[in-house]
């Protein structure tokens, strides 16, 4: 399920690049990202239409109106005013008529304008929208852009998340989010990854305490959000347990309906966690060109076998 987003109009044109032409009531309400042309209500009819979303005036639009004479567009854009309309865009450098900017004044309805094509400013609203109306959730751990994969490390507090997410910084990665991570599903199929503005390019180290990631290592160490690829979990080292060695596992994680592939690594002293974390990251690369080494070893081991006992099975 979506939420309702309080979107501030200021906000919103600065975001977008557009002039505020009536500032309504300084604020509009959305559930949707969804955008709708409002063609038919300017034509004059007002059945199955969706007030509820975004409304984006074109070049049809516009123009249409400008045929019509002053008293039936006012007829109209009075019904349309009427509905609860959440904010009016204006596209292709168009400007609101008269009575449009009078009726959005008194409807308290702000109205927006953009030198944009429609096309174009409808993926930007989408765009944005998305992120601001998308379910999201709050999760311990870091993200990191690791060689472009949006990696998340989660685990025990004090397992050595933040550590293994600064030695990854100081090799040339980008820092996310650290402790806290802010994650909304964007459509059906895509998780993204944000800090709280409060702890934004900070990172707790035990013993040192807070720095500024971005202070230290400039503005290339960090990133403002990132889209999840691969969850990596990491788990003290247990004897007891039975760790992947090959590769041919296809674990994952649910989060918000969507599947994350999952890595389980197990810490024990000595081992270079920021290395094999970066490794980690660079063979899910290489799996999702089709290039997946587990996989080729075991076609190697099958054909080896085949070679010497025809009739030896799978090798895993």
């Amino acid at each position: 399920m979506t939420q309702k987003a309080k979107i501030s109009v200021n906000d919103f044109a600065a975001a977008l690049g557009m002039q505020v032409a009536v500032p309504g009531r300084g604020y509009f309400e959305v559930e949707v990202s969804d955008v709708y042309r409002p063609s038919l209500p300017c034509a004059g009819y007002f059945s199955h239409i969706v007030p509820s979303r975004v409304q984006l005036f074109g070049n049809a639009e516009m123009y249409y109106l400008a045929e019509l004479d002053s008293a039936l567009e006012r007829q109209r854009l009075e019904r349309y005013f009427a509905l609860p309309l959440p904010v009016v865009c204006i596209s292709a450098a168009h400007q609101p008529t008269a009575v449009m900017r009078e009726l959005a004044e008194r409807a308290h309805v702000p109205v927006l304008c953009s030198e944009q094509s429609s096309t174009r400013l409808t993926h930007l609203v989408m765009g944005y929208l998305d992120l601001r109306v998308s379910p999201c959730i709050t999760r311990h751990g870091g993200l990191l852009d690791i060689y472009g994969v949006g990696v998340m490390l989660v685990g025990e507090s004090g397992i050595g998340k933040s550590e293994t997410g600064l030695e990854l910084v100081k090799r040339g990665h980008r820092l996310v989010a650290d402790d806290v991570i802010e994650i909304r599903r964007i459509g059906d199929r895509e998780l993204n990854g944000c800090a709280p503005e409060l702890v934004r390019y900070l990172m707790e180290v035990r013993g040192i305490g807070i720095i500024d990631v971005r202070s230290l290592y400039g503005v290339g160490a960090v990133l403002n959000d990132k889209r999840i690829d691969l969850s990596i979990e990491l788990q003290d080292w247990d004897d007891q347990k039975e760790y992947d060695r090959i590769g041919m596992s296809n674990d994952t994680i649910s989060i918000l309906g969507v599947d994350v592939p999952r890595i389980v690594l197990p810490v024990r002293p000595g081992r270079n966690l920021a290395i094999i974390v970066e490794v980690a990251a660079m063979n899910f690369r290489l799996k999702r060109m089709g290039i997946d080494a587990a996989v080729q070893f075991d076609e190697r081991l099958k054909k080896k076998l085949a070679e010497t006992d025809p009739n030896a099975g799978t090798a895993f």
